[in-house]
This record gives structure tokens, sequence and C-alpha cells, in this order.
């Protein structure tokens, strides 16, 4: 253990973190980075006391933050794990700060990532669902893997920015979710569908591929070139763009369709779906 986090040190911090605190460590952790929006939604019920929550286990050195300067505005505090925080999983994991795999520097280099906006993007698709399965009756999200535990399980057909299972009112949608930000280009993207369609080959099992995009433009044009690829492959999938309304909502666009979009439920009766992709019957992190 590093000297600096003695028995009696990590006790002392223990006794001011609250199960909801060590709750958001873990998931700090394994999303790689959350912004203060997104942590709001995720377990507080106003963003004025997720803020000074936020203030206070950063004071306590158990997160890290830090803002990006977009080119106009101004962005959220975006939030990683800090060395303390670090220090209170590994003890609850039994194993030192070492073994654990943190390091302050590897934290925080996804503020300098090219792919900071792509993974803020893909995780606010997770701390949204979240969000409305804790506040609404009869939605849950019994599943959220992220795309390293993607790609450890999927990997040698597809690396997904995500695999999740959505319930509500008794209906379960299992989804792959490809989070566009627009820096691919169209055959890039579309040359994924020939990874799901051997991964669906492989295992019997059609899991919807949902592509997010950043802009009607962009998914417009995304959308027309999927129909004929995803026929043709016989990979079920859906476009649609990040904006006001939670992915939850009446968003998505199935690639046979043109008119109308569906919740993200409904797509579950819009394909058939003869099993799950992880093939577990139960879910969570």
């Amino acid at each position: 253990m590093n000297e600096h986090y003695t028995p009696g040190v990590l006790a002392s911090l223990a006794t001011r973190l609250t199960d909801r605190d060590r709750g958001l460590l873990r998931l700090v952790w394994t999303h790689k980075v959350l912004t203060c929006h997104q942590i709001a939604q995720i377990g507080f019920n106003g963003p004025i006391t997720a803020r000074h929550r936020l203030v206070r286990l950063h004071r306590l050195g158990v997160l890290d933050r830090f803002r990006p300067k977009p080119p106009t505005g101004s962005a959220p505090w975006h939030y990683v794990l800090g060395e303390s925080g670090a220090a209170v999983l590994a003890a609850e994991g039994g194993v030192d700060l070492a073994a654990f795999g943190y390091r302050r520097d590897r934290a925080l280099s996804i503020a300098f990532s090219q792919r900071l906006a792509h993974t803020v993007g893909a995780n606010d698709v997770f701390a949204r669902l979240y969000g409305t399965a804790r506040q609404t009756a009869g939605c849950r999200l019994d599943t959220w893997w992220t795309e390293a535990r993607c790609a450890a399980q999927w990997g040698k057909h597809v690396r997904p920015d995500a695999y999740g299972r959505w319930t509500e009112n008794g209906l379960t949608l299992d989804f792959f979710l490809e989070y566009d930000t627009g820096t691919e280009t169209f055959d890039r993207v579309l040359a994924k569908l020939s990874g799901y369609a051997a991964l669906t080959a492989a295992t019997g099992i059609a899991t919807p591929v949902l592509f997010l995009t950043t802009s009607a433009r962009r998914e417009l044009s995304l959308h027309n070139r999927l129909q004929l690829r995803a026929a043709q492959l016989s990979v079920p999938s859906a476009t649609a763009v990040a904006g006001l309304e939670g992915p939850e909502s009446a968003i998505w666009l199935p690639h046979n369709r043109q008119d109308v979009r569906r919740r993200l439920v409904e797509l579950a009766n819009h394909w058939p779906q003869p099993g799950s992709a992880t093939g577990a019957e139960g879910g969570g992190q």
C-alpha cells in the first residue's frame, strides 16, 4: 500500500464517504470520465445538490476534475477518479494501489484525448438511461457494458461503444451502441455492419445496432446508406440524433423505415430478438 494511505488514513477517509459516494467513484473509474451533469443525472435529485457534493469530493481528493475549452461557449466540469478515490476502491477490493492499476497522469490524460467528446457522448447515453430508470417506475437499465468490456467480450468481431439492456413496462431490448461524432467516413461506419453480421452468425443472436449521431444532416446521410447495407447483411439497425430528448424516447428511426420514429424499447417488437448478446439474465455494470 502507498505509504500515504495507511489503514488509519483510509478509515478516516471512508467515514466521510457515503454509499452513494463510493458508488459514484466506481462509476467514474469504469467510465473513465463523467461530467457534473451526468453525475447529477446518475445519483442526485437536483444539480445544486450534486454540485455541492462534487466540490466536497474533489476537496477530499477522491475525484479529480478538469474543464475543456470548446471553440465556443463553456464546458461543464469533467470528473475522473482521484488518487484518494483509487486508494479507497483498491482497499475495498483488497489490493494495494499499484495492483489496482491507477495512475493519476493516465486518469487525467482523457482531458487531452481526441476521443474525449466521443467518450463523453457515449457515457451520456448511460447517464440518461440510468437517471430515467432511477426516477421512473417500470424502467430499468438492466445492463451496461462499456467499450472496454465489449472489446474483451466481442473484440474478434465488433467493438461497439457500449452494450445495453433496457426494460420498460415489462418489455426488454438488448442493443449495441455506436456513438457517431462524424469523424469517421460513412464507408468506415458501414463497414462495422459486417462485423455485427459475423457476430450474429457466430452466436445466432441478431442484436440491434443503434447509431447515435450528433447532427440531423449526418443522421439523414447515414440512414440513407444504412437502409440497403443493413438489409443485405440482416443486421437490425436504427439511427437517431443526440439532443434534448433522452435515448429512451421516440427518437430512433429503424433502417427499414423512413417515417415513424420509435421509443427505444419499442425496437424490441420491430425486429425479432431470439436472445440476448450476453446470454445472461442478470445485468448491472
